[in-house]
């Protein structure tokens, strides 16, 4: 409201030192405007006059410098402090003409405000011996102040119109008889009086003029324009200094105040639109980004807003082409609100979908691909586009008086709908908000049809690795699992992290937990042929550091840069050993049956893919209510914190006794996973139980005596004693057929065990290093056929290496309903 312009500036100083007469001749009156420093900023034609100077070598120049002689400078630049300090001061002093000689001169001045509250000085000066000679001054002040096409006006101590001039009486469409005795908001009601009205009491207070105080709004004289002026305001004082009241001059600056006015709202939009444009798109979630357009327009450009979208583009389809003869179907994904006004109840809440027909014209405008834009709306102009006619009283009440829709459109497909109203901002959508508007869905389109493609990409990669991961977890004997699998929390981000459980021969069980590096559908790809591959070499009965050299070479035939870490452990549930190989991998944490926890130490190895290099295995007890934790780097690894602070924090989490296992899994992910995780996180705990004494019997197979026939006996009273007698015969044989095998080929068998779980095992251990095979045997051969029968005998059978030999195996499967 009080901007100071130096133009106007120099109109105020003219207008506030009128021309004096001297017969019939004007008596020149210099004015002058001078910064706090003493440097000229306005230079009249008067002081030109005067002093010979001109405006062009004045302004710029310090005063001082340009009109006193050096002698005296001192003593004026003493006096011009003291005057800018709040000292008022009027007098004469010679200054020195541009030829060389001294012009006496009667000097005024005023202290004024400039921009920031910088001091400033307006001083008006004139000849003395003209000033002298001056006659009849108010006659001629008078003429001026009548004649004067410039609105000028005298006011009270009590703000009330003491006398003004034709010109600001037409100015306000008023008479100047009806201004007299009366204040400003009296006079006008329609224009900002109160503002007015404080800037000249802090004239009246201060002293100090105030110069292109800015007033605004509509007058009696032109009732249906809004208006604009610039008015300069100085305190009138008597010579002996009382405050007399307030004096004003005031010119029409509408037309000017209008270009502010339309650029300051071009500047505005522009500003919206590049926070816009920083705030939209930040994520590739898809009503994160509806949000993020309603947080920028709300309540900046609208009171009200939503964001609609096709069902397909929620699912991360593409939106088939909108038909003429077919309606549509939309979800609200966001809704933006200024204020409670009740507009939820005439529009959707988030999650809710609506039905428009054919006929509608919000389903003609989402055809066409134009904004539709209503300036002003009424009730039957709402009823059009609304979905349901009971929403239309609820917007009316609501107060809608303008409404904007324009198609969310990328790739010249339709997205969905984003609808803006205005309530309480006055202002109708404009043809310049219109195309704003499309600007910033435009660009939101964009954003959201890429949160589209990535949902798509990201579901695709999901089930992908979903279905690559185990379906079921068969129960173990001797073993209680418990796992978690989380997907990354990263919307674009699917990972290569897997796990898996593989029952093998005897009742032991692998447990396998990789991680692809990398993301993507191809690192999910990856994992699924990797987990593939080390399944099936894990049911080969490998140990673990052959089961990670083969699933290295696998790795390296994948792809150039395909690389994975991957850990293998093997537990026996009769020995109670497990036995464990990495290939850079984060190495088990062993909780004991105390409670206390530790690190393993396992060889790192290298991450597979990358080749050459020999794998290694430890081998460890986990003695009865014993825990291992087998995990991905997603559950430990933070960004900005070492990882071995996380692996510290999952030991101090899974420690203790007093959790089951499934609480310990949970626990670790409350404490590890407090805000989502960049990585996918697989996780395996494994507690090891007691094996119950009729699940497993052995015999040790040494010294004197037909060995066959003892086996065969043991084998039968053991699996009476189970309750299983219907499966001697067969076991016998096996078992008859494995003990003479070892015989025969491998020095002498050492031990054989039975092992009753899903199945019936019989395992028969020796010292040969040589896997027994199947051979061809003529008609007249006396032997050569017992592997034969065992392979006819057994559901399944193999062998394994051992660190004394190998151990031959052969499955039974149980009768139903043991």
């Amino acid at each position: 409201m009080h901007r100071f312009q130096r133009s106007h500036a120099a109109d105020t100083a003219r207008q506030a030192a009128p021309p004096r007469l001297e017969g019939h001749r004007l008596v020149p009156l210099a004015t002058a405007l001078v910064d706090g420093a003493g440097r000229i900023l306005h230079w009249s034609e008067d002081a030109e006059a005067l002093t010979g100077y001109t405006a062009e070598e004045a302004v710029g120049a310090y005063a001082a410098q340009l009109l006193v002689p050096e002698a005296e400078r001192a003593e004026v630049i003493g006096m011009f402090a003291k005057i800018m300090a709040g000292r008022r001061w009027s007098g004469v002093f010679a200054v020195q003409h541009r030829d060389g000689h001294r012009v006496e001169l009667e000097f005024r001045t005023y202290p004024i405000t400039g921009p920031g509250d910088a001091p400033m000085l307006l001083a008006t000066a004139s000849d003395v011996q003209a000033v002298r000679q001056v006659e009849g001054d108010l006659a001629v002040l008078d003429g001026f102040f009548t004649q004067s096409p410039i609105g000028m006006a005298v006011y009270d101590t009590e703000l009330r119109y003491v006398r003004l001039n034709n010109a600001l009486a037409r100015i306000n469409g008023v008479p100047v008889a009806d201004h007299i005795g009366r204040r400003i908001s009296a006079v006008l009601p329609g224009i900002n009086s109160a503002e007015i009205e404080a800037v000249m009491r802090q004239v009246l207070a201060t002293g100090r003029p105030v110069v292109d105080a800015r007033s605004h709004g509509r007058t009696p004289g032109d009732p249906r324009r809004d208006r604009a002026w610039s008015a300069s305001y100085f305190r009138l004082e008597d010579p002996a200094g009382r405050v007399l009241g307030v004096s004003s001059s005031i010119i029409d600056v509408s037309e000017r105040f209008q270009a502010e006015a339309r650029a300051s709202r071009a500047q505005e939009r522009l500003a919206l639109l590049a926070e816009a444009t920083a705030r939209i798109g930040t994520t590739l979630d898809l009503q994160r980004t509806a949000e993020e357009l309603m947080e920028a327009v709300v309540p900046r450009f609208a009171d009200f807003a939503t964001v609609d979208l096709l069902e397909p583009v929620l699912r991360g389809e593409e939106p088939a082409e909108l038909a003429p003869d077919r309606g549509v179907k939309l979800r609200a994904v966001a809704v933006g609100e200024a204020y409670e006004s009740g507009l939820s109840s005439a529009a959707d809440s988030v999650g809710e979908t609506t039905e428009y027909d054919s006929r509608r014209v919000y389903t003609e405008c989402l055809r066409s691909g134009r904004p539709l834009v209503r300036s002003h709306v009424d009730e039957q102009i709402l009823s059009a586009l609304v979905s349901d006619e009971t929403r239309v009283k609820p917007g009316i009440d609501a107060g809608i008086h303008s409404y904007l829709m324009v198609p969310i459109m990328a790739r010249g497909m339709v997205l969905g709908g984003a609808e803006f109203v205005r309530t309480r901002n006055p202002e109708p959508f404009s043809t310049a908000d219109v195309a704003l508007a499309e600007e910033l869905v435009a660009r939101t389109a964009i954003a959201l049809d890429n949160a589209r493609l990535y949902r798509r990409e990201r579901e695709t990669a999901l089930t992908l690795q979903r279905s690559l991961l185990p379906q079921e977890i068969h129960r173990t004997l001797g073993l209680e699992i418990a796992y978690r699998y989380l997907p990354s929390s990263v919307v674009s981000e699917v990972g290569g992290d897997w796990f898996d459980v593989v029952p093998l021969s005897c009742g032991r069980v692998a447990l396998l937990v990789g991680d692809v590096m990398g993301h993507g559908i191809r690192a999910a790809a990856t994992m699924g042929q990797l987990r593939t591959v080390a399944r099936t070499l894990a049911t080969l009965d490998l140990p673990p550091e052959q089961v990670l050299t083969r699933l290295d070479e696998t790795a390296m035939g994948i792809g150039e840069g395909q690389f994975a870490t991957c850990i293998c452990a093997v537990y026996d549930p009769v020995d109670r050993t497990c036995t464990v190989a990495a290939a850079g991998h984060l190495p088990p944490i062993l909780v004991a049956a105390d409670g206390t926890s530790r690190i393993v130490d396992v060889p790192p190895g290298v991450p597979l893919g990358v080749g050459g290099v020999a794998f290694e295995s430890t081998e460890f007890t986990l003695p009865e209510g014993a825990i291992v934790a087998l995990y991905t780097d997603g559950l430990v690894e933070r960004r900005g914190q070492d990882i071995d602070q996380g692996i510290g924090l999952l030991r101090q989490t899974v420690a203790g006794r007093s959790r089951t296992l499934e609480e310990s899994c949970d626990a670790a992910l409350a404490v590890l996973v407090t805000d989502g995780t960049e990585d996918d996180i697989a996780m395996i705990m494994a507690r090891a139980l007691p094996v119950p004494g009729d699940r497993i019997a052995t015999l040790p197979l040494e010294g004197e005596g037909s060995l066959p026939g003892l086996a065969r006996r043991f084998t039968r009273s053991t699996l009476k004693a189970w309750g299983l007698p219907g499966l001697s015969d067969l076991a016998e044989l096996m078992v008859s057929e494995l003990v003479t095998n070892a015989l025969l080929h491998a020095g002498a068998p050492r031990r054989l065990r039975l092992f009753r779980d899903r199945t019936l095992t019989v395992e028969v251990a020796d010292s040969g290093a040589q896997a027994p095979r199947l051979r061809s045997s003529a008609e007249q051969d006396e032997g050569g056929r017992g592997m034969h029968l065992v392979s006819e005998l057994a559901h399944r059978w193999g062998t394994r290496p051992t660190r004394d030999g190998k151990v031959v195996w052969a499955e039974l499967e149980l009768p139903l309903g043991t």
